[in-house]
């Protein structure tokens, strides 16, 4: 369980593929003091800590995940956000996350506010019920509120802390991200398509 509050970013070193799989070492501020079989949420999917060397630790995407995620995309050099698991005992700084992503989106404009910087997104149309104006979503694992919704896409704003923290300084049109929807508001959605 995470919070979408990014705690770090780190840099793919090296990406070996095996099969249908895919294994990452990643390097990072927070790497030497990860755990083996920790989760560990990189933008904002779910993955488990598998090997710590140093600042560098691996792990490994299965067929699913790099099916549902920008995660094939991912090549040596990129940066990645890092946020390791929620403390319960701490604040809830953001919202409910899982790190199971539901789907990507593509990004179709990146716009700079004089000091602040707004995203807009395309989505696939069977997704546009999980959106709603000024709700949260997870974007690359970074909780963010939700305006100008339409059908098929929204808008993000970013503060210039998240621009310098994150990964969204990098992000140009036609990057594909990550998605999760707010996890309350998929169970809403589903129990009214059950009622219907």
């Amino acid at each position: 369980m995470f919070t979408g509050i990014i705690e770090t970013t780190g840099i793919i070193e090296k990406i070996i593929a095996s099969g249908t799989n895919k294994t990452f070492w990643i390097k990072s501020p927070v790497s030497s003091e990860l755990k083996v079989d920790q989760s560990v949420s990189h933008n904002g999917v779910c993955l488990t800590v598998e090997a710590v060397n140093a600042d560098v630790h691996q792990l490994t995407a299965i067929e699913e995940t790099l099916l549902k995620t920008n995660l094939n995309s991912w090549e040596e050099g990129d940066t990645v956000n890092i946020e390791r698991c929620l403390h319960m005992n701490g604040r809830l700084d953001g919202h409910i996350v899982q790190g199971h992503v539901d789907t990507t989106a593509v990004c179709i404009s990146v716009e700079e506010k004089n000091g602040s910087w707004e995203y807009s997104f395309n989505i696939d149309r069977q997704f546009a019920s999980l959106i709603i104006e000024k709700g949260s979503i997870s974007l690359n694992g970074i909780s963010l509120t939700i305006f100008n919704v339409k059908e098929d896409g929204f808008t993000v704003a970013i503060i210039p802390y998240t621009y310098t923290h994150t990964n969204m300084q990098y992000l140009q049109k036609g990057d594909r991200v990550n998605i999760e929807f707010d996890m309350i508001g998929k169970y809403v959605n589903r129990i009214q398509q059950l009622n219907k």
